[in-house]
């Protein structure tokens, strides 16, 4: 009797304690999932209804919306498909130098890669305008040194310029991706196969190819992703020649005011967006790179044979001139004032100054439409900091429930990493058709930019902070608990301190993903309050050297700030 009474005690025990999980469970999910709810799916519905009306409204013109679609549609594609080509055949081998060989300078190179990622659309646009545009350093060289009237090099508004920024953004991915998997590769299998009498090529295709391969498909899927919702760089770099899904919307929205049409381009968009993100999110799920335990940096060695170190000194000449020629044309045209020298055709002289700069607080012609980049700033610095409040406030609490999501948890994960794969300019449209009346009006509620950036930024949130939570032992918890910690002082006392570093490396995430949203603040923000981007996008598109020049001083500054935050994020992750 008395046994069966424990026992009946012990499972209604475990009922209690199963139910009081599923309750923290649902309580941790309700706020992530009313927030996705409300201001991503619920704008998103509504272009897909828009689609729908525009599909019914003209049934008997699909030809015309076909000839419509059919033009950005392939173009995308077509851009895509090459920009990840190209990022792959210059990315993989350099990749294989970062997994197989310990050099000098390779932790710092490693840091130096990753900026163009974190870098927003326009400051890398500003970069290879001052290098390659027309006012550029090399176009200035030439054309003093040859005497020409006309810059030789006609680099921006041409499809080499798209491809060129889009692998000067992506090529990290495959660096990371790619070459992190390369470099916990066991070594021992690769030796074992060479031991057995199979050549270096042979042992490379047979067996490290095929561990690698789930690697190098993510990558490859992830690269095509970020070039098919590209949409500063074809904007800004591409001109008025090439126009991708999203900068069709974007002319459709804002400058023709065809959102019938935008609403059809967005739904088409948004539906391979998500296709590549599930294909993605299916492949880095489903398959894993097989390792085996061993010590940290143990596939790592220094190159002796002379055609090692060769691979390894033209890693280090190519990715650095690549990445930091336009960054430091960017920096120095901020501080260089040219002026043309009248005796001698295309002759330029140049000079030090820092009046771009002191301009950046000067509204030189009095005017009442202007906005200082100096508010601009400001601006951008309030998105951010109200960005970093909601994205944590909402990721810690999703990334609590990850972990005690049980089966739930695949499809949870995959509906948090959607907002990484939708459009930023496809959100911006679902905002302005969806917020359009009081209280949650585009105009008169500014919260709607910090939503959409938090939106962007919760992906690499709960990305950073789910496995610090996973590594705390229950035990920890539990025994404060049991020494009389209420809950609130055990979270406090024992799990804050154990996540002090990655709540620090998610903060600087989402400070810098606010800090270059560009995209979906094209749409949403009111002219009279515009953000830093935005600021340099009108700079660079109007005429005159004092403005170029504010627009570098802008972008140098951005350019410092992300670097910052770039160091700061590899400080706090090693």
């Amino acid at each position: 009797m008395a046994e069966s009474l424990e026992r009946d005690g012990a499972a209604v025990t475990h009922s209690r304690g199963k139910a009081a999980e599923a309750l923290l469970f649902l309580l941790l999910w309700l706020l992530p999932a009313a927030f996705l709810s409300v201001f991503f799916v619920l704008p998103l519905g509504r272009i897909f209804a828009l689609t729908f009306g525009a599909f019914i409204d003209q049934a008997s013109s699909l030809q015309e919306l076909w000839q419509a679609v059919r033009r950005p549609l392939g173009f995308t594609f077509y851009q895509a498909i090459l920009s990840t080509l190209l990022t792959l055949l210059m990315g993989l081998p350099m990749a294989f130098v970062f997994g197989r060989y310990h050099f000098r300078g390779r932790r710092l190179l490693r840091v130096l890669s990753t900026l163009p990622f974190i870098l927003p659309t326009v400051v890398v646009a500003a970069g290879f305008n001052a290098l390659l545009g027309p006012r550029g350093w090399l176009n200035l060289l030439f054309m003093d040194w040859f005497n020409l009237s006309q810059p030789p090099i006609l680099f921006l508004n041409t499809l080499s310029a798209i491809l060129t920024a889009h692998v000067f953004y992506n090529l990290t991915i495959v660096l990371r991706v790619v070459g992190g998997a390369w470099e916990n590769l066991d070594p021992r299998l690769e030796q074992a196969a060479r031991t057995l009498g199979a050549s270096e090529w042979r042992a490379f295709w047979e067996v490290t190819f095929p561990i690698l391969r789930p690697s190098i498909l993510a990558a490859t899927l992830l690269v095509f992703l970020f070039d098919f919702s590209s949409f500063g760089v074809i904007l800004l770099m591409g001109g008025p020649r090439f126009a991708t899904l999203e900068v069709e919307i974007y002319i459709q929205a804002l400058q023709l005011l065809n959102l019938p049409l935008a609403g059809v381009l967005s739904a088409i968009q948004l539906l391979c967006t998500l296709l590549i993100t599930l294909a993605h999110h299916r492949l880095t799920g489903g398959q894993q790179v097989q390792l085996t335990p061993r010590l940290k940096g143990e596939g790592l060695r220094p190159a002796r044979k002379w055609a090692e170190k060769l691979a390894v000194t033209a890693l280090l000449i190519t990715l650095t001139a690549f990445i930091l020629s336009p960054l430091t044309a960017l920096s120095v045209r901020s501080v260089t004032r040219l002026e043309a020298n009248r005796g001698e055709r295309g002759a330029v002289q140049t000079g030090l100054t820092l009046d771009y700069y002191r301009e950046l607080f000067i509204n030189r012609r009095q005017s009442l439409f202007y906005v200082p980049p100096v508010a601009a700033a400001r601006n951008s610095l309030v998105y951010a900091l109200e960005t970093i409040a909601l994205s944590l406030g909402l990721g810690l609490p999703a990334a609590y429930a990850l972990n005690r999501g049980g089966s739930a948890r695949r499809w949870l994960d995959a509906l948090l990493m959607l907002p990484l794969g939708a459009s930023a300019v496809t959100l911006g449209l679902g905002y302005v058709l969806t917020f359009n009346r009081p209280p949650l009006e585009v105009r008169s509620f500014p919260l709607l930019i910090p939503m959409a950036h938090s939106l962007v930024a919760l992906p690499f949130v709960v990305r950073t902070l789910r496995p610090a939570i996973s590594a705390i032992p229950p035990s920890l918890s539990q025994a404060a608990r049991t020494l009389g910690a209420p809950p609130a002082r055990a979270w406090l006392e024992v799990d804050l301190p154990i996540l002090s570093r990655p709540l620090l490396a998610a903060t600087v995430f989402s400070f810098t993903v606010s800090l270059g949203e560009f995209g979906a603040t094209s749409l949403l923000a009111r002219p009279e309050f515009p953000t830093l981007p935005i600021a340099i996008y009108r700079f660079l598109s109007q005429p005159g050297a004092l403005n170029y020049g504010q627009a570098m001083a802008m972008a140098t500054l951005l350019m410092l700030l992300c670097g910052i935050c770039v160091f700061l994020i590899e400080k706090i992750t090693v």
